[in-house]
């Protein structure tokens, strides 16, 4: 009888310790987990000139490497294009040697030009000098002295005038025609590089190292510039997103860290670093000033990336965070 009563109580005790803590964990709020993605950048890739498919090297899962060559476009009118500036550089470029120099046979002939007036100057100053003895005996007369005077100024010029056609026949053309021809010669070469580019962009190269995801291109479409042909994303530089309630971020900076699970890999947690917190510029809709009488939250995009290298992720995984426990 009197254990009895000794149990009593005790038992009473342990009953409500039990009920108290049944109330405890029945009231307890469930640990707050945030869902976010899986997420990694994507380059959609275009021919910057309008060409035929020529060639196509790679397809949707191929892996590549950065600068490789994954498509060949083809495109008649720019190889045509191509063939008219080289012929246009040529044609240039004659030109500038043309007026940068002259033919010898015209140097020859204007040096010809100049011994004859050299030699009509010496003839005529000979008989100048024959015509003043004569006057003076009364040989000859006041007008033949006169005229052998023209006849030497004459000769006199035409020297002049054939030493200016040397020195013309020697240096070539002016210095505006030799400069406007030089212009030409480089306006000719701009628009050959112009094409030459235009050619090379026929070829197409991965921007980045990663695995194709979509191919649009088909063998033999044409494709306007600017057109889409694949697209590829960086698998290999993951990371993962998570939108969240400003409330939420209490405390989280850059460089952070928490733990994560991607159950498409499985249940290990993957340690994380915090990288990005941006704001969405948008407001939550579950805490409205209206309905609670208390401000609007906006939500903030937390990015991360994963500490150690992650095999198996790819962008469009669901990534699960137990904020409670960050």
């Amino acid at each position: 009888m009197t254990a009895t009563k000794i149990l009593r109580p005790v038992i009473v005790i342990a009953v409500l310790a039990a009920l108290g803590i049944l109330l405890w964990f029945a009231t307890r709020p469930p640990p707050l987990v945030v869902q976010g993605e899986v997420s990694a950048n994507r380059v959609d890739i275009s021919p910057r000139v309008s060409g035929r498919i020529a060639k196509l090297i790679v397809d949707v899962g191929d892996n590549v490497e950065a600068s490789t060559v994954i498509a060949e476009l083809e495109s008649p009118e720019l190889t045509a294009a191509l063939h008219m500036a080289q012929a246009a550089l040529a044609v240039s470029e004659a030109d500038l040697t043309r007026v940068n120099s002259t033919r010898p046979e015209t140097i020859d002939a204007a040096n010809a030009e100049l011994a004859a007036a050299t030699a009509d100057v010496t003839l005529y100053q000979e008989e100048s000098t024959r015509q003043a003895r004569l006057i003076t005996t009364g040989a000859s007369t006041q007008a033949q002295v006169d005229q052998t005077a023209r006849n030497l100024e004459a000769a006199i010029r035409k020297r002049e005038s054939a030493e200016a056609n040397v020195r013309l026949a020697v240096a070539g053309s002016s210095k505006e025609e030799k400069a406007l021809a030089a212009a030409q010669v480089e306006q000719a070469r701009a628009s050959l590089n112009q094409q030459q580019v235009n050619v090379s962009e026929l070829t197409i190269h991965a921007p980045i190292s990663g695995q194709v995801t979509t191919r649009v291109a088909e063998l033999g479409e044409n494709f306007s510039a600017g057109a889409p042909l694949f697209s590829i994303i960086d698998i290999r530089n993951p990371w993962f997103t998570f939108n969240l309630r400003e409330d939420l971020l209490k405390g989280l900076k850059i460089d952070d860290g928490f733990h994560i699970v991607v159950p498409a890999i499985g249940p290990d947690r993957i340690a994380v670093k915090v990288t990005m917190i941006n704001t969405q510029g948008q407001y939550a809709t579950w805490r409205a000033t209206r309905a609670t009488g208390d401000f609007d939250l906006r939500t903030f995009e937390v990015r991360a990336v994963p500490v150690k290298s992650v095999d198996g992720l790819r962008p469009g995984m669901s990534a699960i965070a137990a904020w409670s426990e960050r």
